[in-house]
C-alpha cells in the first residue's frame, strides 16, 4: 500500500470530510464570500473551483488595498462524451447570463464551464444544472473526470458502442457519496433532497473510491485508431478501439498519460500513455475499476506533484504495473493488439451521419461562446436551439458539431451564423483552427501569464507570416497555455506555447496532431512579442527541408532542437545582415 506517513494536507481534508461533506454546509450560509482552506479542496470534487478575478486583484493594489480579492466559482458540468440536447445548451447559457459573466466555455475534455458565480448564487446554480439532467459531480477532483469518447454522431454500431462504453464507464466511476444531493439538490420548497446521480444504497462507503478517493485526479478517453480526436495519449487511461467487420473487437488499454507540470518541481514531467493491454469489449469496466484501485492503493499520497498515475508507472514501471492491474483484476491480460492511432478528424464542417441526416462542426475559438461587437455566438447559438432545435456534441478541440440535420436545413444554419457574425468552418485559417488555448489569466489561480485572451492576437500575426512563406495550408497543432500545468494539452502538439513568467513562455517542437509523442522544448523564456518572429525561422526551414508528405512536428522532431536551433540562428543573421 501507499505510505500513509506522511500524508499531504488535501488527503487530510478529504480524511476528515465525511465523504466529501467537510464544513461545505455551514460555510454556504455564513455570510463570507469565499470558502476555507478545506471546503476549497473538497468543493473541487462537487464541480466547482473557488477563484479571483486576477484583473481586480491588481488593480486594488494599485489603489493601496491590501486585500483586493473579488472571489467567484468556476462551475464545471461534466458530459460524458460531449453530448447535450439543446435544451440543455440553453439552460447553460441561460445560466451564463443570469449568475456567471454571461459566457461559457467549452473545455478541452467536452465539458461546460460557467466562469464569474457568486458563492451566494452557487447551489442555485448547480442545482439548475441538475434539473436539466446534467451534472457537476466529479468534474473536478480527486476523481475520474469528464470521460472523453469521439462526438462525431454517425450512425454505424462503432460510434454507438463508444459512446455506451464513455456513459457505462462514467456513471461506474462517479462518487456514490450522498454529499452532493445533500448540499446541493435540496428542494428549496420541500427540503426533499433529491437522489440523481447518486442512489439511496451504498453511500456511507465509497466501494470503489474509499474514504480518501484517489491520490489525484483521473482521466479517461475513448477513442479510433483512424480518428484519435480525443487525443488517446494524453490521459491516464485510454480505450483505443479495435474495429473489426463493423464492430469492436475488443480495446487497446493505454495507461500514464498526463500533461500537467509543477513550474517549481524538476521531478515532474509529461507524458504520453504507454500500451499496457488488449482486452475484450465486456471486459472495460473491471479492467478500468483495476487500475482505479491500483491507483487509489499506490499513488502517492505525500506528495500531490507526483501523485499522478503517470509516476506510479514511472516508478514501476510497465510490467510491475501491469502485473499489479492483472493481480486486481483476477487474471492474465494479453499483449496490446497491433493496431495504434493513425489519423486525427476534428469534425469541422458538413457531413452525413448515415441516417439521411447531416451535422455540421462549428469552430469556436478556445471554447469561448459570448457575444462581442458584430460577433455573436451566443446569441446565435440561442437561435438554432430555439428554431431548429438540434442537439449538439462537445468536442476535445473545444468546438461544437450540430447534429440531425436535414439537408434542406443547411442553408438555415449556415444562413444564422452569418447573421450573427460567425464565421464558417471555411472561413477560418487552417492554424486558427487547429489551436487550443486554457483560460489562464485572469480567473484561473495557477496561470503564471495570459493564454486565451493571447492566443487570438498571435494567430492574427502568424496567419500573416504563414501566408508569406505559402504555408497557410498546412495542417498542425498549436496550443497555449498560462502556465506549465498543461490543460490544453502544449506537450503533445506540433507546436506548444507554455507560459513560464509574465509574458514569457517557452516554445515547445516535435510532437504531432496524432498525440502520441512529446514534444521537446526548442526555445525558453520568449517574450510574448517574439514568439511569432522565433516561429517563422522554424517554418521557412521547414518550407525549404521538408520531406514528401511530412508534417511540421514530424520535420521538427526529425531534425531535433540542435540543428532548429543552428540553422534558425544563420537564418536570424541573414536576415539581419540583409536588413
Amino acid at each position: 500500500m501507499a505510505d500513509q506517513k506522511k500524508l499531504s494536507p488535501v488527503e487530510v481534508f478529504k480524511i476528515d470530510s465525511n465523504y466529501l461533506r467537510g464544513d461545505i454546509a455551514e460555510e454556504l450560509v455564513d455570510g463570507n464570500d469565499s470558502f476555507g482552506k478545506g471546503s476549497i479542496q473538497l468543493l473541487k470534487h462537487h464541480g466547482t473551483y473557488q477563484q479571483d478575478d486576477r484583473d481586480a486583484r491588481a488593480a486594488g493594489r494599485k489603489d493601496g488595498r491590501k486585500s483586493a480579492k473579488e472571489y467567484s466559482f468556476m462551475v464545471r458540468t461534466r458530459i460524458p462524451g460531449g453530448k447535450l440536447t439543446a435544451a440543455q445548451l440553453l439552460a447553460e447559457i441561460d445560466l451564463g447570463d443570469e449568475v456567471g459573466n454571461t459566457t461559457l466555455r467549452i473545455t478541452t475534455r467536452q465539458g461546460l464551464q460557467l466562469h464569474g458565480v457568486l458563492k451566494q448564487n452557487l447551489k442555485e446554480t448547480i442545482r439548475r444544472i441538475n434539473d436539466i439532467q446534467l451534472s457537476t459531480l466529479a468534474a473536478c477532483g480527486d476523481v475520474e473526470r469528464n470521460v472523453m469518447c469521439c462526438p462525431a454522431p454517425i450512425h454505424d454500431h462503432v460510434r454507438g458502442q463508444l459512446q455506451a462504453l464513455a456513459d457505462k464507464v462514467a456513471a461506474h466511476l462517479a462518487p456514490r457519496t450522498r454529499a452532493y444531493h445533500e448540499l446541493w439538490l435540496t428542494d428549496p420548497d420541500t427540503g426533499e433532497k433529491t437522489l440523481e446521480g447518486g442512489g439511496s444504497n451504498g453511500h456511507e462507503v465509497e466501494p470503489i473510491y474509499g474514504p480518501t478517493y484517489l491520490p489525484r485526479k483521473f482521466k479517461t478517453a475513448i477513442g479510433l485508431a483512424d480518428d484519435n480526436c480525443v487525443d488517446l495519449y494524453a490521459n491516464d487511461l485510454g480505450f483505443l478501439a479495435v474495429v473489426e467487420n463493423g464492430s469492436i473487437a475488443g480495446y487497446n488499454v493505454l495507461v500514464g498519460g498526463g500533461m500537467g507540470v509543477t513550474p517549481s518541481a524538476d521531478k515532474t514531467f509529461p507524458a504520453v500513455a504507454k500500451r499496457m493491454a488488449y482486452i475484450r469489449p465486456e471486459q472495460a469496466i473491471d479492467v478500468a475499476t483495476a487500475i482505479v484501485k491500483v491507483q487509489r492503493d499506490f499513488g502517492n499520497r505525500s506528495d500531490r506533484k507526483v501523485a499522478r498515475l503517470k509516476y506510479l508507472i514511472n516508478n514501476w514501471g510497465l510490467e510491475r504495473f501491469k502485473a499489479k492491474v492483472e493481480e486486481y483484476y483476477g487474471q492474465p491480460l494479453p499483449e496490446p493488439h497491433g493496431d495504434d492511432v493513425r489519423g486525427f478528424d476534428d469534425h469541422m464542417g458538413w457531413h452525413e451521419q448515415g441516417d439521411g441526416k447531416l451535422f455540421y462542426g462549428l469552430n469556436v475559438e478556445n471554447g469561448r461562446i459570448h457575444d462581442d461587437g458584430d460577433f455573436r455566438l451566443k446569441t446565435a447559438l440561442r437561435e438554432i436551439c430555439r428554431t431548429l432545435g438540434f442537439n449538439v456534441r462537445l468536442t476535445a478541440h473545444q468546438s461544437i458539431l450540430f447534429t440531425d440535420v436535414l439537408p434542406e436545413q443547411q442553408g438555415q444554419l449556415e444562413a444564422i451564423l452569418r447573421e450573427h457574425g460567425v464565421k464558417l468552418h471555411d472561413e477560418i485559417s487552417n492554424v486558427r483552427r487547429w489551436s487550443m488555448a486554457c483560460v489562464a489569466w485572469p480567473t484561473c489561480g495557477l496561470a503564471i501569464t495570459e493564454s486565451e485572451r493571447a492566443l487570438p492576437g498571435l494567430i492574427d500575426q502568424l496567419e500573416v507570416e504563414l501566408a508569406k512563406l505559402g504555408l497557410s495550408q498546412e495542417t498542425f497543432t498549436l496550443r497555449m497555455t498560462g502556465c506549465p500545468n498543461g490543460c490544453a494539452r502544449p506537450y503533445n502538439c506540433d507546436i506548444g506555447l507554455v507560459g513560464k513568467a509574465a509574458g514569457k513562455y517557452t516554445i515547445f517542437a516535435g510532437g504531432r496532431l496524432l498525440g502520441d509523442r512529446l514534444n521537446f522544448n526548442y526555445r525558453d523564456m520568449v517574450p510574448a512579442e517574439e514568439i511569432v518572429p522565433t516561429l517563422v525561422p522554424v517554418l521557412a526551414y521547414f518550407k525549404s527541408d521538408r520531406q514528401e508528405g511530412e508534417t511540421l512536428g514530424d520535420f521538427c522532431h526529425r531534425k531535433g532542437r540542435d540543428d532548429l536551433l543552428a540553422w534558425t540562428d544563420r537564418y536570424a543573421a541573414t536576415a539581419s545582415a540583409s536588413g
